[in-house]
């Protein structure tokens, strides 16, 4: 089953499955060869909420504190130890994390941008900023509303690197 998987995927993927070696054994990528250049990546999700709770954080009041502040602080956070909880990502020496919140109807929208100078992209951080910032919202508001929930935490925008630049909704110089 797992041989099938990773066939199925290495076709998928041009016939290369980085972070795996020829065996199909898990394996960190070497990118000690790589320049370093600029990247950067966007990563976005939202958690829907009742009304009642969403008004808790937009006016501030929530008995944990700040908890759009705290939730920023932990996805800035997140993004800095990305390779402490992804087990084949890079420790990076990140430049800029940028985390910004939304309030939309029924919920919050979390951005979180991540920036550095390296040899590899920044997906993975800008995507788990994203995830913690919102695991932290639940957290601090559980309390009043245990049926929150989190959805479509994904990459928005990558650029840097071999593969170019990633917009969502726009096909890639790569995927022609």
């Amino acid at each position: 089953m797992a041989g099938s998987v990773k066939r199925a995927a290495r076709r998928k993927a041009g016939g290369k499955l980085t972070h795996f070696d020829r065996r199909g054994a898990a394996h960190m990528v070497d990118v000690g060869e790589k320049p370093p250049t600029h990247r950067a990546a966007v990563a976005s999700g939202r958690i829907r909420m009742r009304p009642a709770t969403l008004r808790l954080v937009a006016r501030g009041t929530a008995k944990k504190g700040d908890v759009l502040g705290v939730a920023r602080l932990a996805a800035i956070q997140a993004a800095k130890r990305t390779s402490d909880l992804i087990p084949l990502a890079h420790p990076l020496a990140l430049s800029r994390v940028a985390v910004d919140f939304r309030i939309e109807r029924s919920g919050l929208r979390i951005l979180a941008r991540v920036e550095c100078r390296g040899p590899t992209g920044v997906e993975m951080e800008a995507l788990t900023a994203a995830a913690a910032g919102l695991l932290t919202v639940y957290d601090m508001l559980k309390a009043v509303d245990r049926g929150m929930t989190l959805t479509d935490v994904r990459l928005e925008e990558k650029s840097g690197g071999r593969s170019g630049h990633y917009r969502r909704g726009q096909r890639s110089a790569a995927g022609r």
